[in-house]
């Protein structure tokens, strides 16, 4: 009887492993897919291109350390597939960054942006700034490309989606990977600057009273999936004080990171330091408002 039942799970863990590569397969190629559908837009901007070449290697060093706990944060959250353990969600990390890494490469190479001319820093600086962002759109596309699940699997999800939720840190987490996704895609353009430099003090306040407005309304006005709702007994300030404020900050903390990574705020007075931020604080609050869309 022992024997029968040895034999069985052992079949039974032989029939599970040929799934389970599979799966892992599948989420590779929604990876791919992931990190080229959200990595598109940066791909395709010539700034970015200039970046590569001449952006200080400190910031682009720090830019790309900082970007390793993200990917493995949020990994444990989306990876290519269900993790249970920090070893795995680091592997569907190095894994995102790898993708990554080489969708970069390719897509600049066909695009001419990488030549066989160009010195090994530039074509190196360039594939590193662009990766990214879609390493991150690489993690995103199980959650965003993934089929219909079945029961079992859709329950785990709910399950960890509402451990997320009931974390505070993890819902600050969450804005700022929303915040720095979007706020990647906008800041290296000129418009943010241009933009800015049209503004008067007056354009400034409005546009900030108006990103949190937005960023409260579609958090917890609209309603949309995958968003929060407000039972009765919950007065509308509390959420507005503990969730929408500080994800504004967030948001303006990331857009400061974002724009002093790209060198947008050297010999910058304060004034128009400030003013940068809340141009750019506008699609990246939309970003960390939109995050439990995203993610």
């Amino acid at each position: 009887m022992d024997e029968d039942v040895a034999v069985a799970g052992t079949v039974s863990r032989g029939e599970r492993d040929p799934d389970e590569a599979r799966r892992f397969l599948i989420g590779l190629g929604r990876g791919a897919a992931g990190a080229l559908i959200f990595g598109v837009p940066m791909l395709m901007t010539m700034e970015l291109w200039f970046l590569g070449f001449y952006i200080e290697r400190y910031r682009l060093l720090l830019l790309l350390i900082a970007n390793i706990p993200l990917l493995i944060l949020l990994a444990h959250r989306v990876g290519f597939e269900e993790t249970f353990t920090w070893r795995e969600a680091i592997r569907d990390a190095t894994i995102a960054y790898g993708i990554a890494l080489v969708m970069s490469a390719l897509v600049l190479t066909l695009f001419g942006s990488i030549r066989p001319d160009m010195l090994l820093m530039e074509v190196l600086g360039k594939i590193a700034i662009q990766a990214v962002p879609a390493s991150i759109g690489a993690l995103l596309g199980r959650s965003q490309l993934g089929g219909e699940l079945d029961k079992s699997e859709q329950q785990d999800e709910e399950n960890k989606g509402s451990e997320v939720s009931t974390g505070y840190g993890r819902e600050l987490f969450m804005m700022a990977v929303g915040a720095l996704f979007l706020s990647l895609n906008v800041a290296p353009t000129e418009e943010i600057i241009l933009i800015a430099f049209k503004m008067t003090p007056w354009h400034a306040i409005a546009l900030l009273v108006l990103s949190i407005v937005l960023m409260h309304g579609f958090v917890y006005a609209v309603a949309f999936r995958g968003t929060h709702e407000l039972t009765k007994e919950t007065p509308g300030w509390h959420a507005f004080i503990r969730f929408t404020l500080p994800g504004y900050v967030v948001a303006i903390a990331i857009s400061l990171y974002v724009l002093w990574t790209f060198g947008r705020l050297d010999d910058v007075a304060f004034g128009q330091i400030l003013t940068f931020a809340i141009v750019l604080g506008f699609p990246a609050s939309i970003g960390a408002a939109a995050a439990r869309l995203i993610l």
